[in-house]
């Protein structure tokens, strides 16, 4: 295979609502560039993108797949992505290394919420768009109704490129009004016939035509000084303002395909190479010191890791875009983000599972190599002479989560350790070993998301494992002032053990004065602070611990024991084992023995002390809230906003954006269990949505009461 220069490749994502067609259209573009050589198809279970088992099983794209094509002494690197939201991060990780976005349609359906949701990511990262208005050969397939919701979605930005003749199991031909011919098709072979405009389409041809003129004129001075003096352009001078309008995201072209049928998508590559933007007219990424970096052969090596994977037989597998200079095989590189060397034993030219050896790569190109030592995924290796890193993604927050353990406890170590792995490959799932909730939780994108990982870890590592409920992160705090003492005292033989304490607790109000005197109960109790910790908690909120000791009652010696049985009670809250947070506590009195007192004397004594307030003190369960923002049709507004109401939401906001309504409500955590499954089965997979935490607040009566029953029965077992 030869080395592409920068301004022969060309970079794209595939991106789409599931069912669009990506893969058939990777597949297309494989097979019009002579990568392969018969086309597979997803019934067939034979494409060259998803060719892993979970995805032949589910008959769908789960994980992105990096593809090369080569057509007009061009290379095109194509990365198609799942389509469905629960894989959101690899549609993220794809548009990453990638100049450009070609967002598939469903002719049947037009925009759907999975799309709208990848365009939001393209529009983060500002990624230019093209449109393919795909299965136009479908008996459903409605081109009209889907321009209408592209341009609900898009605005004036869409420009139709194209228009079919005829729609359904006929469609075989389409008017391009760049070209200004007729392309037709035979069978499902891809060869076209070009020929003119039939006459009676010849006005509505000339207006959309007319429009991409001034469209294109639109994105240039010089060409719209020539447009307004001669009322045309050239075809030269066209394809440089389409380019100019592409490229700054102002135009979005519009193309018809059938890829199943191979119809299109010669035009769709065409387009691509001749207008599509190169990975030196892009704009030039920024690394950590803020330097733009020149996707520029001539200048120093650097490369980005985009994705990293592990396959049977093979290994860890990553792929890279080199993002200035050139790279050859067996270069010495450093990894800026933990200063490893490495070594690039082979480079790859990557389509699907099949992998062509090739001895270098340029400034632009897409690859993969094996057998690094330790880099991985949004890491940067340079060459000499140059030490920086680039920007990492960013991925969304998780909306599903679960606790997980294997059904054999023995292996705990191998779980944990094929759990990092996950992360590392897909950075979307999250892995916490919770000290708080006693469990290991995995958050994710989705309820079939993270089903996938279990079908990993049960066929592939043959680790069983299960799903259990994850426990909630409650928080206990008070609301009143209490006082209460303890003494602890134990004799057996030899040497006992004696301490008592006298301590107020009450709530922490964040630039409240320091305390002077409190009345409990009819009885004054004075106080002279002799010293003050203010301790950060590591689960958010404060502990304030005052020494107010006089006349030598309990020795200075004791205080920190004091702070440590108060501490472990913090840690396991005596209302339901919960943190507690946001408390002062004064200790002003006690009482010592000159034989028997000691550190645990001490420190068991202010846990008791501490516990019996708190229980006093007008004791609360605080929740955690989330931000929920719902993307839905309108038609299905009622359910969803009936089921957020009987998830004790309150409702912040409504409004729509792109043909969706959204909701914007407060939800607590422990109402979100399973929402994403709930969700796609009330508006048969057409919703989605985002969560994030928000705050603490109190859970209302009833649901306190409940929570303390379970503690004190879970206790009881134990």
């Amino acid at each position: 295979m030869k080395t592409y220069s920068t301004d022969q490749i060309r970079n794209i994502a595939l991106i789409g609502n599931t069912g669009s067609g990506k893969t058939s259209l990777a597949e297309s573009m494989m097979f019009e560039g002579k990568v392969i050589e018969r086309k597979g198809s997803i019934e067939g279970k034979n494409t060259i993108s998803d060719y892993t088992e979970i995805e032949q099983l589910n008959q769908r794209s789960i994980f992105s797949t990096v593809l090369y094509t080569e057509y007009m002494d061009h290379k095109l690197n194509v990365i198609d992505t799942p389509g469905s939201d629960d894989f959101v991060g690899s549609v993220i990780t794809s548009m990453y290394p990638t100049d450009m976005v070609v967002v598939t349609i469903n002719a049947q359906y037009g925009v759907e919420v999975g799309t709208e949701i990848f365009n939001r990511h393209a529009e983060r990262l500002e990624r230019p768009i093209l449109i393919a208005v795909n299965q136009l050969d479908h008996e459903k397939a409605n081109f009209e109704q889907a321009m209408d919701s592209l341009r609900q979605t898009y605005g004036t930005k869409v420009l139709q490129t194209q228009y079919p003749l005829n729609t359904g199991s006929l469609f075989d031909s389409f008017i391009d009004v760049i070209t200004m011919k007729m392309y037709k098709f035979k069978d499902d072979t891809g060869i076209r016939e070009e020929f003119p405009i039939p006459a009676e389409e010849m006005e509505k041809a000339t207006a959309l035509h007319n429009t991409l003129i001034e469209s294109a004129a639109e994105n240039d001075e010089t060409l719209m000084e020539k447009f307004f003096e001669q009322g045309s352009l050239s075809e030269e001078e066209m394809r440089k303002g389409l380019s100019i309008g592409v490229r700054n995201r102002q135009i979005f072209p519009v193309f018809c395909l059938s890829a199943k049928k191979n119809i299109g998508t010669k035009r769709l590559m065409e387009f691509i190479i001749k207008i599509g933007p190169s990975p030196a007219s892009t704009p030039m990424l920024k690394n950590n010191s803020k330097t733009e970096i020149k996707c520029d052969a001539a200048a120093p090596t650097s490369l980005f890791i985009f994705k990293s994977t592990v396959e049977p037989h093979l290994g860890e597998i990553n792929y890279f875009r080199v993002m200035s200079g050139k790279i050859a095989e067996g270069m010495d590189l450093t990894n800026a983000n933990n200063s490893t060397k490495e070594r690039l034993t082979q480079i790859f030219a990557v389509a699907g599972k099949n992998r062509t050896k090739v001895s270098e790569m340029v400034a632009g190109d897409i690859g993969a190599t094996v057998k690094l030592k330790n880099s991985k995924t949004n890491q940067t290796l340079c060459g000499p002479g140059i030490d920086f890193t680039f920007e990492p993604m960013q991925f969304p927050n998780p909306k599903f989560r679960t606790a997980i353990k294997p059904k054999n406890e023995a292996e705990v170590e191998k779980l944990g350790e094929l759990l990092n792995r996950a992360h590392q490959e897909d950075p979307t799932i999250e892995v916490e070993h919770s000290k708080e909730l006693k469990q290991i939780i995995i958050s994710g994108q989705g309820e079939h998301h993270l089903n996938i990982l279990k079908w990993q870890l049960t066929n592939l590592n043959k680790l069983e494992v299960e799903f259990i409920p994850p426990r909630i992160p409650y928080r206990e705090t008070i609301t009143k002032i209490a006082q209460a003492d303890y003494r602890h005292k134990k004799q057996s033989g030899g040497a006992g053990q004696f301490g008592e304490v006298h301590l107020v607790i009450e709530p922490h109000v964040e630039g409240a004065p320091d305390p002077v005197k409190y009345k409990i109960n009819g009885k004054e109790i004075n106080l002279s602070v002799r010293g003050k910790e203010e301790i950060k908690l590591d689960w958010g909120g404060k502990l304030i611990f005052y020494n107010c000791i006089v006349g030598g009652s309990i020795d200075a010696r004791f205080m920190p024991a004091i702070l440590k049985g108060i501490m472990e009670k913090m840690e396991q809250g005596p209302l339901t084992g919960s943190y507690a947070r946001d408390i002062r506590v004064a200790v002003y009195d006690g009482k010592m023995h000159p034989v028997d007192s000691n550190e645990i004397s001490f420190k068991l004594a202010g846990r008791n002390a501490f516990k019996n307030a708190f229980k006093e003190a007008g004791p609360k369960i605080m929740e955690p809230i989330y931000d929920v923002e719902v993307l839905v049709p309108s038609d299905r507004m009622g359910d969803v906003m009936s089921d957020l109401q009987n998830r004790r939401a309150i409702i912040m906001g409504m409004g729509s954006t792109k043909g969706f309504e959204v909701i914007n409500a407060k939800v607590p955590l422990a109402e979100l269990n399973k929402y994403s499954t709930i969700l796609s089965s009330l508006t048969s997979g057409r919703a989605t949505y985002t969560m994030k935490f928000a705050s603490y607040e109190q859970v209302p009566t009833d649901v306190q009461e409940k929570l303390l029953k379970a503690y004190e029965a879970e206790e009881e077992e134990e």
